[in-house]
């Protein structure tokens, strides 16, 4: 049995047809488990694309999980939203303006069974009418562009040139050799030229620079939201004039031929209409909001505080974000919740069997009993190998299907005849979040840990001030905190609470001059240590090249025991983390000497950057090893030392 097949008969099933008949307007539908499994029936019951709004960005990206695992990632998208509400003037990075434009692609595209989850101010805010629409540069070897012309049409597509590519959005060209980081890649990619023609693409590592592997081909999409054409600056340079201020100004830079930084924020300036995400969808699209009553809280919030906001600003176009009713327009609604009435959509938890493995497989004996198809999923076959051991002295197993796939949590619908039971209903919560932490955004009580009045603070954009404190104001009705950063001759910056991940304490040597506002110091200071950043790189490249002439010993790759205890690892890997074991191992695995050094701070997620090396360098104990450097505290090395005897048993010691 598949999930697909799960799926089907969830569509075909009697709860789900009483769902597709009912009159009410919103239809509410009462689920205690498996909303994920509902939304996919829906969407293969009725044939056309379905948008799910929850309440923030970590629920949309759970939800998107869950349907990917049930659909496949062809029939499911994430919309995610911007970093900051859209009046703050703060464009989003090109990771999120990529992660967008392909998520409105394939929306604009899509006819049939197919899910997009967005949170709430993503569903609510308008976008600009070309998101989605501008094709990427591919690239292969072979390919006929010439260094030239490629840089300016990355340029056109929003990209920064720089010196050295460590970033998403930016490209450099150096003679016949272009590195490019595409905003909605993993990795940047190294493209060597023969003359005009592409002659081969290798991935490379942000960190030192070095070659990883040859690609066979590779896509670039736009890293901004807003493509700026010649017809759109003309259209600035006409419409300037109507206004003052800095919108007045942001267009004139865009008519003289610059790009804002802001840009994005400056588009419903330029057009005259500009739809949201569900105005996109093919008539007889459903909208689901899951769970309806936190996310109408959550937009209630969200529009209340765009409107002060636009209110505080001056704002001169029409609304960036509607109200939700307004965004989502005459989509017949769901709203999903675990109590209240409505239509009962038969799907039911596991109760007081969750994490007792014991009580679980006595139920899921009893739901065989019955006729009930079960499936047991798991996110890896060290995970389904343990499910077997654990369920072999209770239930049949020949009755019960066994499925790899990325699900957090089961349910059962004796109504369409199946279960589903997955590692976390076995054996409990064993990952502590189903997402990588985010780093981006600090609150403003930590900021304030860090900082005293007095003490000196960098803002990203502005430069060096003085902090002086956490002041609460009201604007427009909105209440917020805000930071007080002092400048020269009297100047004051007010930053947001959600934006203090653009401000960080001083920690240089000697105190340094106080910078004004708008002034030139920073931008001075700024390209000095950039070209400083560029001498030391080339240091490093003569280094290195040194260093990769020296031979050393190549490791096999990875043995099927070596995978196993991947898979049984209990949390999820970070993005930087998953990037770190995938060089450790490449890096064995090379003829040349390895130099990597991984710093960390403490937490429990680092055990898998030391499992790999130890894993890797320990699979011939007689003659090889790997180890790691502990705190310098006995506690410290206690710790560490428990951990790699709780991960390798009787291999470690």
């Amino acid at each position: 049995m598949t999930l697909d097949a799960i799926v089907t008969a969830l569509a075909g099933s009697e709860p789900v047809e009483r769902i597709l008949l009912a009159r009410e307007r919103p239809i509410r539908v009462r689920a205690e488990a498996g909303e994920a499994a509902l939304v996919a029936a829906l969407a293969t019951a009725l044939d056309v694309p379905v948008l799910v709004v929850t309440p923030g960005p970590r629920e949309a990206e759970a939800r998107a999980a869950a349907l990917a695992a049930l659909l496949g990632e062809a029939e499911t998208a994430l919309l995610p939203a911007w970093e900051a509400v859209p009046y703050e003037g703060i464009a989003p990075a090109p990771e999120i303006a990529a992660r967008r434009a392909a998520a409105i692609g394939r929306l604009r595209r899509a006819r049939g069974r197919f899910v997009a989850v967005a949170p709430v101010l993503g569903a609510m805010q308008r976008i600009v009418p070309t998101l989605g629409t501008i094709e990427p540069i591919e690239l292969a070897p072979g390919t006929a562009l010439p260094p030239d012309e490629l840089a300016g049409r990355l340029e056109a597509l929003g990209y920064e040139r720089v010196d050295v590519v460590s970033q998403r959005g930016a490209f450099a060209v150096r003679g016949g050799v272009v590195d490019v980081f595409p905003a909605g890649g993993a990795r940047p990619v190294r493209l060597d030229y023969w003359g005009d023609e592409i002659e081969s693409i290798r991935a490379f590592s942000p960190a030192s620079q070095l070659s990883t592997e040859r690609l066979e081909r590779v896509v670039v999409g736009p890293a901004r939201e807003l493509v700026l054409d010649a017809e759109l600056r003309a259209r600035a340079g006409e419409r300037a004039a109507a206004l003052d201020g800095r919108y007045r100004e942001g267009l004139e830079r865009i008519a003289g031929g610059l790009v804002p930084e802001d840009v994005e924020t400056l588009a419903p300036l330029l057009f005259d209409e500009l739809p949201t995400p569900a105005e996109l969808l093919v008539p007889g699209s459903w909208v689901v909001l899951d769970p309806a009553e936190r996310t109408l809280d959550r937009a209630e919030q969200v529009a209340r505080e765009a409107r002060a906001l636009a209110e505080a600003v001056g704002w001169p176009g029409p609304p960036l974000v509607e109200d939700l009713p307004v965004a989502l327009g005459d989509r017949v609604q769901v709203h999903l919740g675990p109590l209240g009435g409505g239509v009962e959509s038969g799907l039911t938890g596991w109760g007081s069997a969750e994490g007792d493995p014991v009580e679980l497989a006595g139920r899921l004996r009893e739901l065989l009993a019955q006729g009930v198809r079960v499936a047991v999923v798991g996110r890896g076959r060290g995970s389904l190998e343990r499910a077997r051991e654990v369920l072999n002295d209770v239930v049949d197993l020949p009755g019960i299907g066994t499925i790899e796939a990325d699900l957090a949590s089961g349910f059962v619908a004796r109504a369409a005849g199946v279960a589903v039971a997955t590692e976390e209903d076995l054996f409990g919560t064993r990952r502590h979040t189903r997402e990588a932490p985010r780093f981006t955004h600090r609150r403003s009580d930590a900021i304030a840990d860090e900082l005293e009045p007095g003490d000196l603070a960098v803002h990203r954009v502005h430069g060096i001030g003085r902090y002086a404190g956490i002041v609460h104001r009201e604007i427009g009705g909105a209440a917020r905190d805000y930071l007080v950063l002092e400048y020269a001759q009297g100047d004051r910056l007010f930053v947001p609470s959600d934006q203090v991940g653009m401000v960080a304490r001083y920690v240089g040597g000697d105190p340094p001059a106080i910078h004004r506002l708008g002034g030139s110091d920073w931008a001075r200071a700024t390209a000095r240590v950039r070209r400083a950043v560029r001498d030391m790189a080339g240091e490093l490249v003569r280094l290195y090249t040194v260093r990769m002439s020296i031979p050393g010993r190549a490791f096999g790759p990875d043995t099927p025991w070596q995978r196993e205890l991947e898979d049984a690892f209990p949390h999820v890997e970070t993005p930087d983390q998953l990037r770190v074991i995938d060089e450790v191992k490449r890096d064995m695995e090379r003829p040349v000497p390895m130099d990597r050094l991984i710093l960390r701070r403490r937490g429990v997620r680092q055990d898998r950057d030391r499992d790999a090396g130890g894993v890797q360098g320990g699979r011939r104990p007689a003659s090889s090893g790997g180890g790691c450097s502990s705190p310098t505290t006995h506690a410290g090395a206690s710790s560490t030392c428990g951990t790699f005897r709780e991960r390798f048993g009787a291999r470690s010691r």
